[in-house]
This record gives C-alpha cells, structure tokens and sequence, in this order.
C-alpha cells in the first residue's frame, strides 16, 4: 500500500491471489495465508525473526506460484519488531499493509476471540484484511524517519538532563546546601566539574583553598580563582551539611555530575543534527516563517504528522493528534465533552507550549485569536485548546502547500502592536 493512501480508505483485497497475515515478536513471526473465499491455504506456520525466516517465508510464498504483487501481506505495527521484516518484503515486491493493534484488537473482540495466541492473531490479521475493514497505516519515508528519530532522542535526551540536575540540587541540599551561594546554577559546566572532583563540604574543606584555586582555574581560567576558593573553602567549614551517608551520596552526586555532562553533549550533538536536518529541508519552510514555532517545534510537527497528504480534510490531520472532542450521551445522561487525546502526545505537548509563548506576544496572531475568544465569553482554557487546534492546522496548511506565513488568515483583527502616537497627532 502506498504511503500516501488516504486514512479513510479501506484495503481493497479484490485484485489479490492470496492474503497472508503475520504475527511479529521479538524472536519468532507466525504466519497464515488465506484465499478471498477465507479458506487457509497455509495453516499458522512460525518463523524465525531473522534473515533465514525472512527467507524461508519467501520461499513458501513463491510456492503460491503467483506474482508477489498479487499478494497482500498485512503486519501489526510492533515498532522495530516488524520493521527488518517489512523491509525484506517490500524488496521482494510483495503488497504490504501495515495495521494499528487497535485494529485487529476491536476486530478480534467483534467476532467474539476470548483467548489470544500468537497463531490466532495471525490468522485474525489475515481476516481483518479479507473483511474490507482494515486501513492500511503510515509508513514513514527515509527522511521523516530521521526527524522521527534524532526528534524523539532529543526529546529522551532532555528529560534525562532535565533529572538528572534535579537529583543533583536535591543531593546538594544535603551534602553542601551553601554551594549555590557561589554558584547560582549547580549544573553549569564550571560547577559539575568542582562537584565531581570534590562532591561534598568536607571533601572541600579537606582539599583547601590551594587545591581549589587550581581545580577553578583549570575548569574557568577567566571567571574563578582564589576568591571563590577561599569563599567555598569558608562556607563549606561552616556548612550545616548532615553526616549522615555522606561517603554514599557523595559517590552518587559524582556519578550524577558525570552523566549529565555526558547527556549534555550528546544533546547538543543531536540538536546540530536536527538543525543540519532542518536546513537542509525545503518542505519546512512554511513552518520555519511562523514566529511563535521554534525549532524544536517545527522538528516535531514535520516528524509526527509526516506526509500530510494522506489526509484528505482538516478533521483527520486533528483527530491523528487526538485534539478532536470526545462526546459521551445516552439519554438524558450527557457527559463531559474533552479532547480525545488519542495520537501522538508529542505535538500535543508542543502545540500546549507553542500556544502558552504566543500569550506573551504582543505582535503574535494566535495570542490575538486567543483574546477574542476569551473576549466573546469563552473560557480561558477551552480557548488556548482553540488556539492549540488553530495552530495545527496552520501546520497542516503550510506543510501541503509550502507557503510562507501569513498571520492575517489566522486573527482578522490588528496583530501589530499600537504605534506610540507622534507628537503632532
């Protein structure tokens, strides 16, 4: 199936000799071939997840004696699990479906499955295709393959930094709470490299000011020396610090420091790659010219949503990222109505930040739109939900069309700041 098949497009399986579904682990694939009449040509037959597997399944699929085109093969989308697979196949020329577990988990739950093995699943994915229902999923190309991955590094990458230097301060409150009296931030490079070497007040008063002056002026040669030595070296004798499981925490402060220096560099390197990556690609160019989206923000859209012309409306790009509502009535009963919040958590997480800058800007179109919601009566978090949901779809409209910005389609009203009146006005 092509990458650009629209979302609300159904497996067409008529023009198939054969239907094969399979069922992929970590180690093993079960798979089944079946006729369009649903009858089994090949019961559910396991297989190594591995070259010699792969190959063997070609083997008994070229025993079909029909063209690969005319066989359709449909795979659960398991991350890496069915990734080498579906690679080897699409060489060999086969038809290939890539389908959600939400699909075959609510088609298994139709026909009534209460048991769930590796060979049932196999074989339900192969009548999840001959029913018409399936939808064939998005198979990312080479290059949203690689804003997907340097993205989501980035993303883990952070949130690690982010813990780590939480760790650190919590450690310090009890092994040296004075140190941010010298230095504000801990988890500056000048800071990480006196705690790793001396990792608590004692370590430092045991050193001396000696020591110190020259572990700073090797570390910050321009910015510290003998002054901020002497006055660690004094704090640290009068520190309030607690005894208790110093030589522990000390190591753990250490080891802390360490990894965080190691993350900050490989963020920074992933970042260059994501800038390098953005540069060089034409297709973001629309985006890059929206002033409330930053890099990180434009690096996750272009990542998540992927090709967008596979969708055919508005309403489908919205609902992939889940900011489509959720309505619950059965008759005089009617629930809360909120977002769905199904999709790719990622842009709804950048869209909430996107959208909570654009409030401080006073030139921004979206904090405009934003204010006149608030204006007509609506409340002020329904309305920066509108301005998330707006702010996609600008994404969308710019990534299919490849314009520049253009704030005046956002909010009709003035988004430029009111010019100081001049002194002859």
């Amino acid at each position: 199936m092509s990458a650009s098949d629209s979302l609300s497009s159904p497996v067409e399986v008529s023009g198939f000799a054969y239907v094969v579904g399979v069922d992929i682990g970590s180690q093993s694939a079960v798979y089944c071939v079946c006729q369009p009449d649903k009858s089994q040509v090949v019961k559910p037959t396991e297989l190594a997840n591995s070259r010699t597997g792969f190959e063997a399944l070609d083997r008994r699929l070229r025993q079909l004696a029909v063209p690969p085109q005319r066989i359709l093969i449909g795979l659960e989308a398991t991350g890496h699990y069915s990734e080498n697979l579906y690679q080897f196949l699409q060489e060999q020329g086969y038809c290939l479906c890539l389908l959600h577990p939400r699909q075959t988990r609510q088609f298994a739950q139709q026909r009534g499955l209460r048991a769930k093995t590796d060979r049932l699943d196999a074989t339900t994915i192969a009548r999840l295709l001959l029913s018409g229902e399936a939808r064939a999923g998005y198979v990312p190309d080479e290059l949203i393959s690689t804003y997907r991955q340097l993205e989501r590094l980035h993303s883990q990458l952070a949130d690690d930094s982010a813990r780590y230097q939480n760790e650190i301060q919590a450690l310090l409150v009890v092994l040296f709470p004075e140190f941010v009296q010298v230095f504000a931030d801990p988890c500056r490079p000048t800071a990480l490299g006196v705690l790793k070497r001396y990792p608590s007040a004692q370590a430092i008063v045991a050193a001396g000011v000696e020591a110190l002056t020259t572990t700073l002026r090797e570390l910050a040669p321009r910015h510290s020396g003998r002054p901020t030595a002497q006055e660690l070296v004094r704090l640290a004798s009068q520190s309030v610090a607690s005894p208790l499981a110093t030589a522990g925490r000390a190591l753990s402060l250490k080891v802390l420091c360490d990894q965080l220096e190691h993350t900050l560099a490989n963020l920074a390197q992933v970042a260059r790659e994501l800038d390098q990556l953005l540069d060089r690609d034409q297709g973001v160019s629309g985006l890059k010219s929206t002033p409330e989206f930053g890099r990180k923000t434009v690096a996750v859209l272009r990542a998540e949503l992927g090709d967008v012309t596979r969708f055919q409306h508005v309403e489908q790009v919205v609902a992939y990222v889940g900011l489509d509502l959720q309505v619950r009535q059965s008759g005089q009963w009617k629930g809360q109505v909120k977002l769905s919040k199904r999709g790719s958590g990622r842009v709804r997480r950048v869209l909430y930040l996107a959208a909570l800058r654009c409030l401080a800007l006073p030139a921004s179109a979206f904090g405009a739109y934003y204010r006149r919601l608030v204006a007509r009566g609506m409340k002020g978090r329904r309305a920066l939900m509108a301005v998330m949901r707006k702010m996609l779809i600008v994404a969308y409209h710019l990534l299919r069309s490849h314009e520049t910005y253009d704030p005046t389609k956002v909010c009709a009203v003035a988004c430029t700041p009111p010019r100081t009146p001049s002194s002859g006005s």
